[in-house]
């Protein structure tokens, strides 16, 4: 695995993580937790659809 399939492969694992942090958070009733985990979801995805382009743009994909 080259450097740049395995660092969209730590986005991937942070995303699920985030997204799971939301089901913890509906099930533990925190409105804070919820807000977060989608804000962390949010700026995950964001981050890795940047490193995405910017890894394409150097053929590294």
């Amino acid at each position: 695995m080259n450097r740049a399939k395995f660092v969209m492969a730590i986005y991937a694992l942070a995303a699920v993580l985030a997204m799971c942090s939301i089901g913890y958070s509906v099930a533990a009733e925190s409105v804070f937790g919820i807000i977060a985990g989608i804000l962390a979801t949010c700026v995950i995805f964001m981050t890795a659809f940047k490193m995405k382009r910017k890894l394409r743009e150097q053929g590294l994909l």
